[in-house]
């Protein structure tokens, strides 16, 4: 009987219990106030209409020169938007908004120690800045087209820099801050850079943390894999203060404020750069492999992340925004650089963790700086929600107009206590789905047009032809109760141009697996495969259940992590769960879960056996878990993200590898422990 239901079950078909969830409506004040309502531009951005009505985004940005082709399909699947353009992203995100806009502020840092002070860089200081770095730039002999690598922190310091390479057509490569000396080297090596930009130290948890350090090994590494890093640009957290123990080395590294001061007052032209030429590349983890650097351009993306800031994020000029991500990753590059300021947005920056010196942190920030749009990940609200439940209860100055979440599937129950707790039951919710390859959000409800609905990211946006197909490429219609993978059928300006240097592993990725001829020219024949299990709702909302890969065969049936995750968060005293599987000899492999609970609760059996009923009765007892560990913490990384291979590893009694670069790497030995003792105790 098992062998027969798992010959039955596509491979894509992911078993769904999950119900389908209330509605929650956009109050009309914030409809009133909204920057977009008109919901007839799903039917401009019909397929009849694709792909002239991108000509909308495209319009937002200020073009030197007109574009003759708006998508050039003649070498599939490297889609070329707005050909014949010109164009320049510093030029859209700075130079533009002086007149109207030139004292108005551009960000605000928020340095993690609550005793230092905010600061305000305005859009005419941004502008002396960014100029003064491009001459910078300039005098180290840079041009169009060639690579910097820039590994730093939350500064306003690490936007300057991109939008100086930007403004000379010079495409960065930003590593994000946590990463490794040597995670640094490979993508140094894999872009040929032979520039880096670093910082001697940065704010973490309240320690000033030594980050010139990993430069020296960056450059080490990537030396001893064939690529000369000649230049290292180092800015100082403290202007004229030194605060690492590596050495400077003479003749390679130079301190950037002192490259500075001989172009004070420097002016220099944004590049008129081609709407298809490479803006900046955006690595992935490379937790498989490799690192998959994307390539993303500069018209179409600009084009794409402009619009989807200002109808799905609802920036206004007199708004405050703070995206908590970090820049080092395409969260940051849309949604806290490129999109905001195109659109002469006010944005914070914040050096530190959210939840230093506590939970409150966040709600004081919002409160003094009066933040009205709020967008982080689900990692950080499961954070905030664990260490403190009632949250801005306590801060009664904060008010949200609009909320977002990013990065990964948010479970229904979180999702309540983001709209009830943080949004006062006030704020707007949109649950984003996208990709660092797709350059900006592709499914979410547009604020003031559509209804929320916990746990459903939405509809796709306009011009975004989602759809959900099995492993054969049928499509699994919506409200049939049956998950499997989504797909784009269309391009779309966001999307990334390929993978650097590796034109082959970029279609064998995201294009083979749908493809019906390698020959064709049509993009209808070339859908994207993104990697991701979904299930579509009879509204057309896409419920993400997290990578194909997080799916648990148990006994035929394949049951998605992240649902059975959202059943274990609805016991009031769990705060964060992780499900991994684990091989079982008779059903192949089981659910094993890993919950933290909140401030206060001491573990208890009574609690483990509340977590397995909530699993059977939410979903099936087929879900029923081996095993449940309630532990101190979940190890994560330093970006706050839950390392479910590492307990995928403890639970199959294997080695889970190096984890001295998690936050947390102490928890992982105490886990580890746990579980050996209750696998002996099970002989």
């Amino acid at each position: 009987m098992v062998e027969k239901e798992r010959t039955e079950v596509s491979e894509a078909e992911v078993a769904v219990h999950w119900g389908e969830e209330e509605y929650y409506y956009p109050p009309m004040e914030f409809i009133a106030q909204a920057n977009f309502t008109d919901p007839t531009i799903f039917d401009r951005f019909s397929e009849e209409h694709f792909p002239e009505c991108f000509k909308e985004f495209a319009d937002m940005l200020d073009w030197y020169q007109y574009w003759h082709t708006t998508l050039d399909t003649s070498n599939p699947p490297f889609w070329k938007w707005f050909v014949g353009g010109k164009l320049n992203a510093c030029y859209n995100c700075v130079d533009r908004h002086l007149e109207a806009n030139r004292n108005k502020a551009a960000f605000i840092f928020v340095p993690e120690p609550e005793d230092e002070d905010h600061s305000v860089i305005t859009y005419q200081e941004l502008y002396v800045r960014v100029n003064e770095m491009a001459a910078v730039l300039q005098s180290l002999g840079l041009k169009t087209g060639d690579r910097v690598t820039i590994h730093m922190p939350m500064v306003v310091e690490l936007p300057i820099t991109m939008l100086a390479c930007a403004r000379l057509g010079i495409i960065h490569s930003v590593v994000f801050a946590g990463f490794s000396g040597q995670a640094c080297a490979d993508r140094i090596e894999d872009s040929g850079s032979h520039i880096l930009v670093t910082i001697d130290a940065y704010y973490r948890s309240g320690k000033l943390l030594d980050h010139k350090v990993k430069a020296d090994q960056a450059v080490q590494a990537a030396k001893e894999m064939g690529q000369e890093v000649e230049k290292v640009l180092v800015w100082r957290r403290y202007p004229g203060e030194y605060h690492s123990e590596a050495p400077m080395v003479e003749g390679r590294d130079v301190f950037v404020d002192d490259l500075l001061k001989a172009h004070r007052g420097a002016r220099v032209e944004p590049v008129h750069m081609p709407a298809e030429a490479p803006l900046f590349l955006m690595y992935t983890s490379g937790t498989t492999g490799r690192p998959k650097g994307q390539q993303h351009s500069t018209g179409g993306y600009m084009a794409y992340v402009t619009w989807t800031s200002w109808a799905v994020q609802d920036i206004h000029p007199e708004d405050v925004y703070w995206c908590m991500a970090d820049i080092g990753w395409i969260t940051g590059h849309s949604y806290i650089v490129y999109g905001p300021l195109s659109l002469a947005a006010t944005s914070v920056i914040y050096e530190g963790v959210p939840t230093y010196p506590d939970a409150g942190r966040p709600w004081r920030i919002s409160e003094q700086l009066g933040v009205n749009i709020f967008h982080t990940s689900p990692t950080a609200i499961r954070m905030l929600r664990k260490a403190d439940p009632d949250g801005p209860k306590n801060y009664p100055n904060v008010q949200f107009k609009h909320m977002t979440t990013v990065g990964e599937p948010i479970e229904p129950e979180v999702w309540r206590w983001y709209y009830h707790t943080v949004g006062k039951d006030k704020a707007v919710i949109v649950d984003t789905w996208w990709q660092t390859e797709t350059g900006g959000f592709l499914c979410t409800t547009i604020p003031a047009i559509h209804a929320m609905k916990p746990g459903s990211a939405g509809p796709a946006l306009p011009g975004i032809y989602a759809t959900v197909l099995d492993d054969e490429g049928n499509e699994i219609p919506p409200g049939a109760g049956r998950a499997g993978n989504i797909v784009i059928r269309n391009p779309w300006p966001g999307i990334t141009q390929g993978i650097w240097g590796n034109p082959e592993r970029f279609i064998q990725t995201y294009y083979a697996k749908y493809n019906r001829d390698p020959n064709s020219k049509d993009w209808r024949d070339w859908p994207y495969f993104a990697g991701d299990a979904a299930v579509q709702a009879a509204d057309g909302y896409f419920r993400i259940l997290g990578r194909v890969d997080d799916v648990i065969n148990v006994a035929g049936h394949r049951l998605g992590t992240k649902e059975i995750e959202s059943a274990v968060l609805t016991v009031e005293e769990v705060a964060e769960a992780a499900v991994v599987p684990r091989a079982d000899e008779l059903k192949g492999t089981v659910p094993e879960v890993y919950a933290s609970l909140k401030p206060g609760i001491e573990p208890s059996p009574e609690i483990e056996q509340k977590i397995v009923k909530a699993v059977e009765t939410i979903i099936s007892k087929i879900a029923r878990p081996k095993n449940v560990y309630l532990v101190p913490d979940l190890p994560k990384t330093r970006s706050g993200k839950i390392m479910r291979r590492v307990l995928a590893a403890i639970s199959n009694g294997k080695d889970p590898g190096d984890v001295t670069t998690l936050a947390n790497p102490e928890i992982v030995k105490q886990i580890h422990e746990m579980v050996k003792a209750r696998h002996q105790a099970e002989k």
